[in-house]
């Protein structure tokens, strides 16, 4: 740790990074924050040999009041220039905005809400937006805003632009897709590229399509899981944030595993959402870098 006259009370930040592996770019990162007067409380890096390329997340704490975002991030663009770096730094106390689509099935959507409540998801829920009616008592009951806006193949593209609007004007950071059954256009999934986020029941690709649970009682599965992952214009193929699965067996029905599958996907997306909002997710082409 980097020791310094100034008591341990200033902000915390977190520096996210990629760029060409060569010799040097620990320690050009660390000694700026040592002139900088801050307190190193993690760092995570990871070299990847098939793209040569390096990835780090350092946590740590402004001491002098002198550096804020701001001054850090100006005072930094010389060192991320050297290396070729693509690079983020932000205040860990700004929690992402984050708006919620869902459609009927409302599990995942009250794991995300009611984590916000606890506070054990650091997260702020600005919106919630459906296609169904359905969610608007759920979101009142956490004091969420709730939007119904119908999507038809006709209203498609005015719908998709009250969506973006409704983005931007609640300041939203991420997007999350909590069993919302609508494909996004893909010119959306260009513009929302790196902040949306998706659940998918089974691992992919297995069960597309309607009622997954039945189509994987009728295999025989051993295993059922879902997978979290970035949107993109291919359907349920972005890049993979988060994973999990749970065993059954023969004895379980269509509607057991079902019950079984809800469970899963609403951990394993709020875990998908608590990782990208804590910054632990780096893009590395078509895969994801994640320090846990």
């Amino acid at each position: 740790m980097v020791q310094s006259a100034h008591p341990a009370t200033g902000e915390e930040h977190v520096l996210t990074l990629d760029c060409p592996n060569r010799p040097g770019i620990v320690y050009a990162v660390s000694e700026f924050l040592v002139r900088h007067d801050a307190d190193i409380t993690e760092s995570r890096q990871f070299d990847e040999p098939e793209s040569g390329r390096f990835f780090m997340r350092v946590r740590f704490t402004a001491l002098d009041p002198r550096y804020g975002r701001d001054e850090l991030a100006d005072a930094f663009g010389p060192v991320a220039e050297a290396f070729a770096m693509a690079w983020r730094l932000n205040r860990t106390a700004e929690h992402a905005r984050v708006l919620v689509l869902v459609s009927k099935h409302q599990h995942c959507l009250n794991d995300l809400l009611f984590r916000r409540h606890l506070g054990t998801l650091g997260i702020e829920v600005p919106l919630v937006v459906s296609n169904h009616p359905d969610a608007a008592a759920l979101a009142a009951s956490y004091g969420v805003e709730f939007r119904h806006l119908p999507v038809t193949p006709e209203t498609k593209p005015q719908a998709e632009a009250e969506l973006l609007r409704l983005i931007g004007e609640h300041r939203v950071d991420l997007v999350v897709l909590a069993r919302y059954m609508q494909v996004l256009s893909p010119d959306l999934c260009k513009q929302l590229e790196g902040r949306a986020i998706n659940i998918h029941h089974s691992f992919l690709p297995g069960f597309k399509g309607a009622r997954p649970y039945h189509q994987a009682h009728a295999r025989g599965v051993k295993l059922i899981g879902a997978t979290a992952h970035y949107v993109t214009a291919d359907l349920d193929e972005g890049p993979i944030i988060e994973q999990e699965v749970a065993r059954v067996d023969h004895s379980m029905d269509p509607e057991r595993l079902a019950a079984l599958g809800r469970d899963v996907e609403a951990q394993v997306l709020a875990r998908a959402v608590r990782l990208h909002s804590e910054q632990r997710v780096l893009f590395n082409g078509n895969r994801t870098v994640v320090f846990p």
